[in-house]
């Protein structure tokens, strides 16, 4: 299967939610510990460790929604739809930990890390963003401007964290 298929399959799913809360997640931690921060390897074993819990609460809570919803136990075949959301969770939360690593295997700066960190994670948000338009039958310049506007709500988050340092 190649790549544009791959992405078109995922774009299909209910995976592409859990990516982009847990891409918001990591953004989040990644601003928070920017100016403050413990070192690479530590930035990437708390990124890491997020994602984990992240992705561990949101199996846990779904499990436990379906159960009060359905008022039954979850049968076996239930199971694997719920961990394929809970690791598209803890990879989207994940994925900036990739930069800290190389940081601390002196691949890159730091401070590189953390900006391909913020910026890659804005580009997810905004990918998504456009291809939630174009799916939705939006022209390229609506989903463009879709794009657009969901970038600025993770902007915003960074524009926030920046302003009050």
């Amino acid at each position: 299967m190649g790549l544009r298929q791959a992405v078109a399959d995922h774009l299909g799913t209910t995976q592409v939610t859990r990516v982009i809360y847990g891409a918001i997640i990591g953004l989040a931690l990644v601003v928070a510990l920017e100016h403050h921060s413990p070192g690479a390897g530590t930035v990437a074993a708390l990124l890491i460790g997020s994602a984990i819990a992240v992705g561990l609460a949101e199996l846990y809570s779904e499990i436990v929604g379906s159960q009060v919803r359905t008022r039954r136990r979850l049968r076996r075949g239930e199971i694997p739809p719920l961990l394929d959301e809970a690791v598209a969770v803890t990879l989207g939360a994940a994925f900036p930990a990739v930069f800290f690593v190389l940081a601390g295997l002196d691949v890159m700066e730091e401070h590189t890390a953390f900006t391909l960190a913020k910026w890659t994670g804005l580009g997810l948000i905004a990918f998504y963003g456009f291809c939630a338009g174009k799916l939705a039958g939006e022209s390229l310049l609506g989903a463009f401007v879709q794009a657009v506007a969901v970038a600025l709500v993770a902007g915003a988050l960074i524009a926030l964290k920046a302003v009050l340092h």
